[in-house]
């Protein structure tokens, strides 16, 4: 059986290399972006100078043969289900016998006049690294567009090379359809203290020609004209299906293609995973599209036991996810919402330095730990997982709140100011049982697993 995989990320690399750990069917992976796999996240470090392109490739170039897995550079024009095969520009038809789709996002356009000149580009793909790369000799003034992740890593991208950033962010305060208020006022002051121009409630309206087809400067709707040589579009991404619609109508598309529990699309033996999959029937509190990186992963995973004869749903794991806000770390765990709930109860403290903060959520009818948010501080992922699973009370989490803390050893512990924060809130007198230190953060999972 030969299984193509359209997609060399996270998600169809994660699916080729369990189908080979449990079969020996044919697998050829085809992307028209690189020739190996590489880390998608940390492709802004190569240009910070931190990183080469070698080093963003989790596996060598060896790797591919060895394992017997087929890498072909083309892009796919159309998926012919009926006869089984894919279309490729300038190359030979691929017949297949199974088709995994995961050809990822692609970065959200709103018809802006200019939106397609040159020096105008998102951060998405290593041709957009390219594109930035070659756009950065004499940049002089850069314009960012869109409150996101990739908007924030953009601007850092231009400041380590101290190019002055503009940065429009339409929202009254940076990414606060997804951080709290306090979260969200944190970042907004950690932008504006690394020097970048950050310009709240403001959105573009217009890229202007330069007179040579390039960007000359950003029109914004207040009416600034900013000028500029270079204008990064980062108002989120979509699910990467057009040539699916043009080519191969019969595949249910939404917004991403549509799958089954299993995965499956609406077209037998084709599949879909990744930022380019809709779950038809999403599990509670989950979004029907999840961009990304470790749901993907699951996603691989779970479609390689499907298609090697072992059908398996998709399950994925407590909500997770971690960034970083130049020099302030994040991380989230479970349901931690902008705009929450009457039940949902915060116990929050802030260091004094605003670049540091723990949010513990719970509900509050039922005391059940349900989300954790941190700023500038790690927690255990595995520790917080179980919390979660075993629906914690909040009491107990609190007064064990020291064996969830992953800084090494001697650096300050922030743990009973939590639980004092509690304790006013309360009327309480909780008290902080164990800890920060690996032993019993070891000690704790093992009890757990009833080891």
């Amino acid at each position: 059986m030969h299984i193509a995989i359209i997609g060399n990320g996270i998600s169809g690399v994660t699916a080729a290399r369990f189908i080979r750990k449990l079969s020996d069917h044919k697998i050829t992976i085809i992307s028209s972006e690189t020739d190996h796999f590489f880390s998608r996240t940390a492709l802004m470090y190569v240009y910070m100078g931190h990183m080469r392109y070698e080093d963003l490739k989790p596996y060598e170039d060896w790797f591919w043969t060895k394992n017997k897995i087929d890498l072909k550079r083309a892009y796919v024009s159309k998926i012919d289900t009926t006869n089984k095969q894919l279309e490729l520009e300038g190359q030979a038809p691929l017949a297949y016998d199974k088709l995994i789709i995961a050809c990822g996002s692609t970065p959200n356009k709103f018809g802006w006049p200019g939106q397609d000149l040159k020096r105008v580009g998102g951060m998405y793909s290593y041709q957009d690294l390219e594109r930035m790369e070659a756009s950065s000799k004499g940049l002089k003034q850069a314009v960012i567009v869109g409150g996101g992740l990739i908007g924030i890593e953009m601007a850092e991208m231009f400041h380590s090379r101290h190019i002055p950033v503009t940065f429009l962010v339409r929202e009254k305060s940076y990414w606060n359809g997804v951080l709290p208020a306090e979260e969200s006022a944190m970042i907004n002051r950690h932008i504006l203290e690394n020097g970048i121009d950050l310009r709240l409630q403001t959105e573009l309206k217009e890229i202007v020609d330069n007179g040579s087809g390039a960007a000359g400067a950003a029109i914004t709707n207040k009416g600034d004209t900013i000028e500029c040589q270079f204008v990064g579009l980062t108002a989120g991404v979509r699910p990467n299906v057009g040539f699916i619609k043009n080519s191969a109508p019969e595949i249910e598309i939404a917004k991403g293609i549509v799958v089954n529990e299993q995965l499956e699309t609406s077209v037998k033996d084709v599949y879909a995973i990744g930022d380019c999959a809709q779950m038809k029937n999403p599990l509670p509190d989950r979004r029907p599209i999840e961009a990304v990186w470790y749901t993907g992963k699951m996603m691989g995973e779970t479609v390689a036991y499907t298609i090697c004869g072992q059908a398996t749903s998709y399950q994925p794991r407590r909500w997770f996810n971690s960034a970083k806000f130049f020099d302030i770390e994040y991380q989230v765990y479970g349901t931690v919402l902008a705009n929450a709930p009457e039940n949902h109860q915060s116990v929050y403290w802030e260091h004094k330095d605003g670049r540091k903060s723990i949010r513990l959520v719970y509900d509050k009818n039922t005391s059940e730990i349900i989300g954790f948010n941190l700023m500038g501080v790690r927690y255990r992922h595995e520790v917080c997982e179980k919390w979660l699973d075993e629906k914690t009370s909040i009491e107990t989490v609190l007064q064990n709140l020291g064996i969830a803390n992953f800084d090494p050893e001697f650096y300050k512990e922030y743990e009973s100011e939590v639980v004092n924060i509690y304790n006013k809130q309360t009327g309480k007198n909780l008290q902080l049982r164990q800890k920060r230190n690996l032993t019993n953060a070891i000690k704790f999972l093992r009890q757990k697993a009833g080891v």
